[in-house]
């Protein structure tokens, strides 16, 4: 006998393509749907609801297929308060436990919806029970409309600032502690993923998601910049990801620039950028190869193992900056300007750098605290670390990644981060654009 539940799906459901994508997943895994109720927003700014009865021939087919719908932003029309479980030791989830999407999130507990903190996907959420809570202390946030819901902070250290307040937030598997009480299952859980805007006014209209290497590389730029200017005018903080390859194809200037101009709040990068870009700054050349005659001088190639003799026996990049042994680069200017860092180490580095992070998971947290601060993210010729920060991000962040190879932009996209505009491109042509752009607007 077939099985049945009830969804519901709310929004610009029709043009963002998440009723054709809800209908195909059904299909595709074996189940058929019935739409029961269906309202069409006739502008465009009204939004559009489907009610669908979605039909399995066991109730394991028809849990994936509501896990399924779920990832894609359709709900339970029923809500019931989400099933939390304890977690029976540490780093261990009790079984059937929700892993996130990179969506914002929100789940039910004692009849209303509490919003999810730092949500980022492929995590548990973790909900602290509070106490009674009255009407006037509860504020109303973006979430499910037929309820109203607790609005919460962006820290997440697990300590609330009002013990009465239920709060949700989520972990890392390697973060779960005994005891740790985690949503299971689907029910109690919505999920809204963003909707695409209908224009492309304003100067966020243009990100849309989508990699292409034929869109008109220096009109993008431009509204890449456009949008940087804007989220600093904000007060929004900008995280830049960014591979050696862009010191080796001669932007490190640029981007120096540009943390120096105040546009960059946040670098994340691996050891072998911070080496090319002292390397050349005390050498001239990168990876051996002199940037202002292409030439490879002799013993060239020792010069990156140079630059990172030199940095330890000084103690790090501030305390070689601090005694004049850097005197130029990103590196320079992130330390001369307060910008924080995170280099995280990978099997394959020399020395490493003594500010490199050499535990992945001391280096992932690193990385997930500069990426729940950012509004903006510009991901530069880095396939690694471009993944990395991205698996880390809300889908509500921007993101821009450049990449001269075009599986970069395509993977960041195809690993969850739809919100993300790829643009194909020379890391060695955007960088300089970028930044003459962005200090001609300012």
């Amino acid at each position: 006998m077939a099985v049945a539940r009830t969804v519901e799906l709310e929004g610009h459901i029709i043009d963002s393509g998440m009723m054709q994508r809800c209908f195909g997943t059904v299909m595709d895994m074996g189940g058929n749907f019935e739409v029961e109720e269906f309202r069409v927003g006739k502008h465009k700014d009204e939004e559009s609801y489907c009610r669908m009865e979605v039909y399995a021939d066991d109730e394991a087919d028809l849990t994936s297929i509501v896990h399924e719908l779920h990832q894609s932003g359709a709900n339970l029309s029923d809500p019931v308060d989400a099933t939390l479980d304890p977690a029976p030791a540490d780093q261990v989830v009790p079984a059937g436990f929700y892993s996130t999407t990179n969506h914002p999130t929100y789940v039910r507990y004692d009849g209303e919806w509490i919003e999810v903190e730092n949500v980022e996907m492929d995590c548990a959420v973790i909900v602290e029970e509070g106490g009674a809570q009255s009407a006037s202390e509860r504020s109303n946030g973006d979430g499910p409309r037929d309820s109203e819901v607790r609005s919460t902070s962006k820290e997440s250290s697990g300590e609330s600032e009002d013990a009465r307040t239920p709060r949700a937030y989520t972990k890392v598997l390697n973060a779960i502690r005994e005891g740790d009480l985690v949503v299971t299952g689907e029910a109690g859980i919505r999920v809204q993923p963003p909707e695409r805007p209908r224009d492309a006014s304003g100067p966020f209209g243009f990100m849309q998601g989508g990699v292409s290497s034929e869109r008109p590389s220096d009109s993008l730029i431009q509204q890449v910049a456009e949008a940087l200017v804007e989220t600093k005018a904000e007060g929004g903080n900008v995280l830049v990801v960014a591979g050696p390859a862009l010191i080796h194809a001669g932007a490190g200037d640029d981007l120096a620039r540009l943390v120096r101009e105040g546009y960059v709040d946040g670098l994340s990068a691996g050891n072998g950028f911070a080496v090319h870009d002292i390397e050349r700054g005390l050498y001239g050349t990168s990876l051996g190869m002199d940037m202002e005659t292409l030439e490879h001088p002799r013993k060239g190639h020792k010069h990156h193992i140079y630059a990172i003799s030199e940095v330890i026996r000084a103690g790090g990049i501030a305390a070689a900056v601090e005694e004049g042994l850097i005197g130029e680069g990103v590196m320079y200017e992130c330390v001369e300007n307060d910008v924080p860092y995170v280099l995280a180490g990978s099997i394959r580095d020399d020395g490493p750098l003594p500010d490199t992070l050499s535990d992945t998971v001391e280096a992932q947290n690193a990385i997930r605290a500069q990426a729940h601060e950012a509004d903006m993210v510009l991901m530069l010729s880095t396939l690694l670390h471009s993944v990395a920060v991205g698996n880390c991000l809300p889908s509500t962040t921007r993101v821009v990644c450049v990449d001269i190879n075009p599986a970069t932009v395509t993977q960041l996209l195809d690993r969850g981060s739809s919100q993300a505009i790829g643009m194909v491109t020379d890391i060695g042509t955007f960088v300089p654009t970028l930044a003459e752009k962005v200090l001609d607007a300012a």
